[in-house]
């Protein structure tokens, strides 16, 4: 799978240098862990590798390092598959860092149940200029039955609907502004050869991004929100019944390329469909910008490529300014660690993580921060996607995380296993609700 849950540089020079940019080589094993937590006047922070966030997230280290000459953050920094694996064991052996990088959501909440991490809502609440200087919207895949565990960082992802300005022009149609013309659209496109939409279905959560958005427009995400929360049988809603109806819709319609469930996300085939014409539309995280900028000649920088957020659907209860997708990445603090290493990852969370050299560190990566009154630093050719970003994230109502990353482990194999067979008819939606039904809460 390609790391959508690390944004891709706008900067990327190739498309293999996209798909592996979180994929560099594993640090070291940390030695200094315990329950300690790195004590004597150290913390510890375990991290991912690679381009480009490994060299930011070192700048960081190394910023507070210098400013806090009495104190040390050692950081360390795995492959994205080692380091799921390494932090659970590491946790459950109290050999883990003191700060612990993760996506929210389904992990950050067995982390919780299992008390391995701090409930950081007292703190912020102390210090609330901290808290206010990130978006607010990053805070909802922090938050555990009401209480914060983990600080928003980095960076925010929303996904979005990139069109092929050109394919537009040339078919003579605008682009959509509800669920009825994308419908309308696709025979329009079909007749020219060209397919509606591309999509690397192989990959499994590609697919998940039109439930997400399709569920949400349709009834808003308290449907999910009954979900995450466990309650039983929370997919019974009728609104999940009509949201996978509409699915197989599309695909029944020919919505997408012929073939697409064999085409693969990590090689970026489905975004080189619509950067060639050969595809009208994609949805697609906001990371994808990056790529088909390094990998579309001109495509970008000619104004091919159009952006939007999700149409509604007609009659649907969602609130248009919703999005989903990675609304942050998170820092948690090990609640194992010593009282002065814990200290030292508030300050580290309270100054440098929120400070201007970061902000500007992930704009100049290609990314939009977590931190808010970044738009001033949006300048040059990538200025207008930004800015964009940056309003669809800022202005969300709710900016719901991915489904996958929301859930334990456990129910997000099923639920893709299981958006894979409705997107090949191998399921009815009745079907899929019985399965998703029974994995609720495991």
């Amino acid at each position: 799978m390609i790391n959508r849950r690390n944004f891709l540089g706008l900067a990327a020079g190739t498309a293999g240098a996209a798909a592996l940019a979180a994929c560099g080589s594993s640090g070291p094993e940390d030695k200094s862990g315990g329950s300690s937590g790195g004590g004597g006047g150290a913390a510890s922070y375990w991290s991912l590798s690679g381009e480009p966030g490994e060299p930011i997230r070192t700048a960081a280290i190394d910023r507070f390092n210098k400013a806090n000459p009495d104190t040390k953050i050692t950081p360390t920094f795995f492959q994205n598959d080692a380091y799921k694996q390494k932090i659970k064991t590491a946790l459950g052996a109290d050999q883990g860092p003191t700060m612990i990088w993760g996506w929210g959501g389904g992990g950050l909440k067995e982390y919780v149940t299992s008390n391995q991490v701090e409930d950081l809502t007292d703190w912020l609440g102390q210090n609330a200029a901290v808290k206010d200087k990130i978006l607010p919207s990053s805070f909802g895949a922090a938050t555990v039955n009401g209480k914060i565990y983990a600080l928003p960082i980095e960076t925010v992802q929303p996904i979005v609907l990139f069109y092929n300005k050109k394919v537009f022009e040339k078919v003579g149609v605008q682009p959509p502004k509800s669920w009825g013309e994308i419908m309308a659209l696709v025979p329009k496109f079909n007749e020219k050869k060209i397919a509606p939409f591309s999509l690397g279905g192989q990959s499994r959560w590609t697919n998940m991004m039109w439930l997400e958005f399709l569920l949400d427009r349709t009834a808003g995400s308290e449907v999910f929100d009954r979900v995450f929360a466990g309650e039983k049988d929370a997919w019974s809603d009728p609104a999940v019944l009509d949201m996978l109806t509409k699915i197989q819709d599309l695909v029944k319609a020919n919505g997408f390329q012929k073939g697409f469930s064999s085409t693969t996300a990590d090689s970026n085939a489905d975004q080189a469909l619509l950067y060639t014409g050969k595809a009208a539309m994609m949805l697609h995280g906001s990371w994808s910008y990056g790529i088909q900028k390094a990998d579309g000649g001109n495509f970008v920088k000619d104004g091919g490529l159009g952006w939007m957020n999700f149409p509604p659907v007609e009659g649907g209860k969602g609130d248009p300014s919703n999005t989903v997708g990675n609304p942050g990445q998170y820092l948690s603090i090990s609640s194992k660690a010593s009282t002065e290493a814990k200290d030292i990852a508030k300050k580290f969370f309270s100054t440098t993580l929120v400070d201007d050299e970061e902000k500007a560190g992930w704009v100049k990566s290609g990314g939009v921060p977590v931190l808010k009154n970044s738009d001033s630093l949006f300048t040059g050719d990538d200025a207008a996607f930004l800015k964009d970003m940056s309003a669809i994230a800022g202005g969300a109502k709710v900016f719901a995380q991915s489904w996958d990353q929301a859930l334990s482990p456990t129910a997000a194999e099923t639920l893709l296993d299981n958006i894979a067979k409705l997107f090949q008819l191998q399921v009815t939606p009745q079907q899929w609700v019985d399965a998703m039904n029974g994995v609720i809460g495991k």
